[in-house]
């Protein structure tokens, strides 16, 4: 009788361990329900529709028609603006990453030095990242209006010409790299290098000076493998913004002129709002966002030959 008591205890016992796990995963659920509720009605639910799309002819508001890897096909070989305006997209995401990965680097270099006015430095130039990008976009087309812009009347004092930026095919997209590395420069980008360049012990700089290193040498052998997964995650967060270029464009050129601004991201957009041919321009966004994953992919598999993690053996 006894051993039965004991049997039957330890019965209970994990019965009721069971509906505690039980109701401790239940709460866990609720709590996350919101999330999961967002996450279905607004990214994973739409995702899957237009990537179902994509493999239909749909013209708002006529019926999708199954055309199977048809508009694959027709973006790959009769679209006139795909590869264009793919080639733009990584022309400019291939300029403005680096530019604006090294600079700001540069400001978080300038800025880790512990003198007096660096907070106010820190935030002098933060400040661009906090405008929005539709005002910052348009005060950039008044800055740079060739006629009357600021930049035009302090190019003509010294005799220089301006350009006609926004309404040049050969400078419209500079300008919209200029755009971009004024506002992003000292943002979160450059906050995130200060915090890897913080964690970067003092001990190495000192064995470094030591050994005879200068402020090139720390800097080259001792600053930029530590923080090279500092580094790593800009480039990867760098590239998949850069890819997704919009805003700016749409709002200072309209992808023109003669659609030297017409970026991957704008195309897609067209074509859905403006052509309302929703299934092929869910082909266009598909296409995008395999390429942006080849792309991380990629990025990932080569990182173990010049990322350093300061616990890896």
């Amino acid at each position: 009788m006894g051993t039965r008591k004991i049997g039957s205890g330890q019965t209970a016992t994990r019965k009721a361990i069971f509906t505690a796990r039980r109701r401790h995963i239940l709460e866990g659920y609720l709590y996350l329900s919101p999330w999961l509720l967002g996450f279905v009605a607004l990214f994973a639910g739409p995702a899957a529709a237009s990537l179902a799309l994509s493999f239909t002819r749909y013209t708002v508001p006529s019926t999708p028609a199954f055309t199977g890897l048809g508009n694959y096909v027709e973006a790959l070989t009769a679209d006139p603006q795909f590869w264009p305006s793919l080639w733009k997209t990584l022309y400019y995401a291939g300029v403005s990453v680096p530019l604006g990965v090294a600079g700001s680097l540069g400001l978080a270099l300038f800025l880790n030095v512990k003198v007096k006015g660096t907070s106010f430095f820190r935030t002098l130039f933060f400040l661009p990242s906090l405008v929005p990008v539709v005002a910052a976009a348009v005060l950039w087309t008044w800055l740079l209006q060739p006629d009357w812009g600021l930049l035009a009347l302090l190019l003509s004092r010294i005799g220089i010409q301006s350009p006609r930026w926004f309404g040049s095919p050969e400078w419209a997209i500079p300008a919209l790299i200029g755009l971009a590395l004024w506002s992003s420069l000292g943002g979160s980008r450059m906050i995130i290098f200060l915090a890897g360049l913080q964690g970067v012990p003092d001990e190495l700089y000192d064995a470094a000076s030591i050994d005879g290193a200068g402020s090139w040498g720390r800097f080259r052998h001792v600053t930029v493998p530590m923080i090279t997964p500092t580094i790593f995650f800009n480039l990867v967060l760098g590239i998949i913004g850069a890819l997704q270029v919009f805003t700016p464009a749409f709002v200072s050129t309209g992808g023109g002129p003669a659609y030297a601004t017409w970026f991957y991201a704008l195309h897609i957009y067209k074509t859905a709002f403006q052509y309302f041919d929703m299934g092929y321009a869910s082909a266009l966004a598909w296409m995008l966002a395999v390429l942006i994953i080849f792309l991380t992919w990629v990025q990932f598999k080569t990182a173990g030959f010049w990322v350093y993690y300061g616990g890896e053996k």
